[in-house]
């Protein structure tokens, strides 16, 4: 799915232009999802007194003691997730300000997205109305319980730590499918697991931070 916000905002091509070669110098290969982090907004999704930091590669809160991932963290997990044998269904768990989830708009054919935090969760609506993205699908939810009825998922990103795999999210991969989430309490890593015919394949990434996973709804 084709979107230009190339007029939307302050902030420069040029400005994403220099994101997009750090990523390069920092691993991405993917140039679809370096493509699509160019042509993505970063700045809109964030607190106007800290816009003149979007496109620097750190994390930034966003209010509920939710942060926007850094840009680096985001292109990963995502190049990761486009890896999939198919791209018709993402699950997202963690909507945060939304960012994400247009990226991931992009690349999927439907993005599904469950947020715990209600106040998040409208304004990331509100932002995604703003940019005419049409193919997401946001739920007030808890994370752990994932959407079974929209199941099985191509992928599924986490963009919040759990201390154990959630199983009712194992449940929702569909085979040739990959879930990509971080784990822990103090010391995290990202993690990949790949759903096959004879299993699952779980794979140790590299150390993260995020902010903590927790259940319910608030």
């Amino acid at each position: 799915m084709k979107h230009d916000f190339s007029g939307i905002g302050m902030t420069s091509a040029r400005t994403r232009g220099r994101m997009v070669e750090r990523l390069r110098q920092q691993g991405i290969r993917n140039e679809e999802v370096l493509g699509v982090m160019a042509n993505t907004p970063r700045h809109i999704f964030i607190d106007e007194a800290l816009s003149h930091r979007a496109y620097d590669d750190v994390s930034l809160p966003i209010g509920q003691g939710q942060t926007i991932s850094q840009p680096y963290i985001v292109a990963r997990m995502v190049e990761l997730a486009a890896g999939a044998a198919r791209r018709d269904k993402v699950l997202e768990v963690g909507t945060g300000c939304g960012y994400q989830t247009v990226v991931l708009a992009q690349l999927f054919k439907t993005v599904y997205s469950v947020e715990r935090l209600a106040q998040l969760l409208d304004k990331a609506r509100q932002r995604l109305r703003d940019l005419r993205i049409s193919n997401s699908r946001l739920r007030h939810g808890d994370g752990f319980v994932g959407i079974a009825e929209a199941a099985p998922f191509d992928a599924i990103i986490m963009a919040a730590a759990p201390t154990y795999v959630p199983e009712a999210l194992l449940g929702q991969l569909a085979v040739g499918g990959r879930m990509i989430f971080p784990i822990g309490n103090v010391d995290q890593e990202l993690r990949i697991i790949e759903r096959t015919e004879a299993g699952f394949i779980e794979t140790k990434l590299e150390k993260v931070r995020f902010v903590p996973m927790l259940p319910g709804l608030a």
